[in-house]
């Protein structure tokens, strides 16, 4: 499962970015294989030359005493961290990010440090002076934060994509259940009309029969069984018609759904 599959990774890219303007930290998202899937936020050129991913930050991180394991990790004096994102309990990426003094730097250790990696002294405190300082206690609250956001986003993101097929049948089946009651009304309808046309003719039978005498009672029985048939059939086409206007407007606000 990757991200780039069922998101819009612009709207991780936004997130990240409003994060690093608001706390000064820098941010960026990387997949399961490692590759970047946002443009990294507030790193800055110290954050870049001098630490991960440099020849020299290589250097200084192996003289760097904090071990570089967790969340939260120290490296050539900076406070970092990494935030799992998760879906269904399975990974599938994280944000990294930090790049900043969790205290004010002692610029004479860091220039002395400077020196033991053949690196231009005046160059490194410069770069460093532009580091952004926090308390590690900021630090963490922030990155706890993102981590928080960024999973609430991406299951949002997940959970959308996965049911959106679900959701378009439900959507077509709900068309079709309109149809169907639709025909439903129309043919209840036409019984209903039938069965007004019964009662008349279990009528005119009754009076007929009453005519005949003697000779019509058993026409009589059965005129009034027809008459009798009509009245029930009546009042269940009444029934029917209830049901149906009730199952209409359950359709109706469920179609009102994804309008």
């Amino acid at each position: 499962m990757e991200l780039k599959d069922f998101m819009d990774l612009s709207k991780l890219q936004q997130i990240q970015d409003d994060f690093s303007n608001a706390t000064g930290l820098a941010a960026i998202a990387v997949g399961l294989n490692g590759e970047y899937l946002t443009e990294g936020s507030n790193f800055t050129d110290f954050c870049m030359k001098y630490t991960r991913g440099s020849v020299e930050g290589n250097k200084r991180c192996v003289k760097c005493d904090n071990e570089c394991t967790g969340t939260y990790f120290c490296h050539a004096g900076l406070m970092d961290f990494s935030v799992d994102i998760m879906i269904n309990g399975e990974r599938v990426g994280s944000i990294i990010g930090g790049q900043v003094l969790p205290n004010p730097p002692d610029e004479e250790a860091f220039r002395k440090t400077a020196e033991e990696l053949g690196i231009d002294p005046d160059q490194y405190i410069q770069a460093l002076r532009k580091v952004p300082v926090s308390t590690e206690a900021r630090i963490r609250a922030s990155a706890d934060l993102l981590g928080t956001i960024v999973n609430q986003l991406v299951n949002l993101e997940y959970f959308k994509s996965s049911n959106a097929e679900r959701l378009d049948v439900l959507q077509k089946e709900i068309v079709h259940s309109t149809e169907l009651i639709q025909a439903i009304n129309n043919n209840t309808s036409h019984l209903k009309t039938i069965a007004n046309r019964q009662k008349i003719l279990s009528l005119n039978a009754s009076i007929e029969a009453a005519r005949s005498g003697e000779a019509g009672v058993g026409f009589a029985v059965v005129a009034k069984s027809m008459q009798d048939l009509s009245s029930q059939s009546a009042t269940i086409y009444n029934d029917i018609e209830k049901s149906v206007a009730e199952i209409t407007q359950t359709t109706s606000v469920l179609s009102g759904l994804f309008e």
